[in-house]
């Protein structure tokens, strides 16, 4: 064989390759994008609108308020991991989406046991801070084993306020891939809100981006005013003679705990946000967009 026909083999063999690697790609893709497609419209089925009830297992109430969507916990739990999230159905209690908000807010509830809640008298924003970067190091060679982007964590979006009297936590930070250059409006931004009940707590992650987290921060606290743990299950309620003691303080919400969840959840803002904000690039399917889709009424 000659070396130029050597070199046409090898450049056809290439060439074959690399079609076949971008087939691939594409029908990978494509395969995800119908998964997608298919979880938000169980979501629209199951969608109930505000102001409305729901029940968050036999822990608390939210009282839905007019403008917010409630998506069920099977119907978002198949979003989620279509998105490629993991999703514990045990404490996932759902979605809620509005149509102001960019992303989205995730519901879980942890029965950590009762926090306590001293220590936030004491802390140092400066110190959380660091432990929340040093604890999203060390979770990247777990992202890493499972094929997703390494993150960092660049600073507070809003610092730790602990109010006592309502046993609330608020506290946010910005994130990006690291290497990434993307602009800093469209750094992925979780705001964590907490609410501390006897027997652990509720969170409520709004999933957003830095250039609209602003803006959504009120709708966020609107969510979290809106819930209430049932009697017998408030913070206030704790019996120290027969409760159990969570084996960490308020500060672990903000630092390693929260640190194993926070790069994931970014990562599917900023999904949502290709879809949402950028149609043009999405599936036909999604051309109407993922917000649109769910506040259609049923009747339609």
């Amino acid at each position: 064989m000659t070396r130029a026909v050597s070199l046409a083999a090898a450049m056809l063999l290439g060439l074959n390759q690399a079609a076949f690697a971008e087939e691939s790609a594409q029908t990978s893709t494509s395969a995800q994008e119908m998964q997608i497609k298919q979880a938000v419209e169980n979501m629209q089925r199951a969608s109930i609108h505000g102001p409305h009830k729901i029940d968050l297992g036999e822990q608390a109430v939210l009282n839905l308020p007019q403008g917010f969507t409630y998506i069920p916990p099977q119907q978002a739990a198949v979003f989620m991991r279509a998105l490629g999230n993991r999703v514990d159905n045990s404490y996932f209690y759902g979605l809620v989406f509005h149509d102001a908000v960019s992303g989205f807010i995730s519901i879980e509830y942890d029965k950590a046991g009762y926090i306590k809640d001293d220590d936030a008298k004491d802390w140092n924003a400066d110190e959380l801070l660091s432990n929340l970067q040093e604890g999203t190091k060390a979770g990247n060679k777990e992202r890493s084993e499972k094929g997703i982007a390494p993150i960092e964590v660049l600073g507070w979006v809003e610092k730790p306020a602990y109010d006592e009297a309502s046993h609330r936590l608020i506290w946010s930070a910005a994130i990006r891939n690291i290497g990434s250059n993307v602009p800093e409006k469209e750094q992925g931004v979780n705001y964590n809100t907490y609410l501390l009940g006897r027997e652990g707590y509720l969170s409520l992650n709004l999933v957003t981006d830095r250039g609209t987290v602003e803006q959504e921060k009120p709708l966020a606290k609107t969510l979290l005013n809106a819930v209430t743990f049932n009697d017998g299950k408030k913070y206030s309620d704790f019996n120290a003679s027969t409760d159990k003691i969570a084996e960490y303080g308020l500060a672990a919400l903000i630092g390693g705990l929260a640190a194993k969840k926070l790069g994931l959840l970014a990562l599917i803002g900023v999904t949502l946000l290709k879809f949402w904000k950028l149609a043009a690039i999405a599936v036909a399917a999604f051309a109407m967009g993922v917000k649109k889709l769910l506040f259609r009424k049923k009747a339609e």
